[in-house]
């Protein structure tokens, strides 16, 4: 891969990845208000500008070393939690699911929206192939960040949800695994067993979801 179309790979990325990470979290940081926490409003965190959401380490170095690294075959990244203090929410138990699933159901709506995009550029003749391209990656960014998320494992979404769901027994016995879990998430996803298991399942379904809800304007423009 050259120098110039790594440039423009990174153009074509740069502003699905930024809007992905920033409503993610901002998501996050609305949802904990909207049941009773509002440390991440007070802390700035609730907004749009993604300089408040970026993590110098995971947002940028890290996925630049790694695309390099491996000619993107591999990639990798994180924004800045938004800050939540569960113990302040109305029913934490509940309330927890909901906060933890804002941010995978942001990027959902995000994945329908680039996808509505692409449609209109498409049935209004636009033809640049950047344009069409940003819209693709903003599916692929989107998709990526709901099913990988989603994995129930903490301290990602997913294992939050988890916790949330099962009794309260079962629920501090997964919770234990939080202080490890972002190791045990890097070994499952080099081994391949995050990809293979989780992520490409639940990327092809919601992608075919997704096609599903949208054939009537997909019909009806097209």
């Amino acid at each position: 891969m050259d120098f110039a179309q790594i440039v423009q790979t990174i153009a074509i990325y740069a502003i699905p990845v930024l809007f992905a990470i920033t409503v993610h979290e901002a998501a996050h940081g609305y949802a904990a208000r909207h049941y009773g926490d509002n440390t991440a409003y007070l802390l700035g965190r609730i907004t749009l500008n993604p300089v408040k959401h970026i993590d110098p380490i995971g947002t940028i170095a890290m996925p630049l070393l790694l695309y390099f690294a491996t000619s993107g075959a591999f990639l990798f990244g994180y924004a800045k939690p938004v800050p939540v203090n569960f113990s302040r929410l109305r029913n934490p138990k509940k309330d927890m699911v909901w906060v933890a699933l804002a941010g995978p159901g942001a990027n959902l709506v995000q994945a329908v929206l680039w996808t509505v995009l692409l449609y209109v550029l498409v049935a209004i003749g636009i033809e640049e192939r950047f344009f069409l391209q940003m819209c693709r990656a903003g599916i692929l960014v989107n998709l990526v960040m709901f099913a990988f998320n989603l994995f129930p494992l903490p301290p990602l979404d997913g294992g939050r949800i988890l916790v949330g769901l099962l009794p309260w027994k079962q629920a501090e016995l997964v919770s234990r695994v939080e202080p490890w879990g972002f190791f045990i998430v890097m070994a499952l996803v080099i081994s391949g067993v995050v990809g293979n298991l989780w992520l490409r399942p639940l990327m092809s379904f919601t992608s075919s979801a997704i096609e599903l809800l949208l054939t009537p304007l997909r019909m009806l423009i097209l």
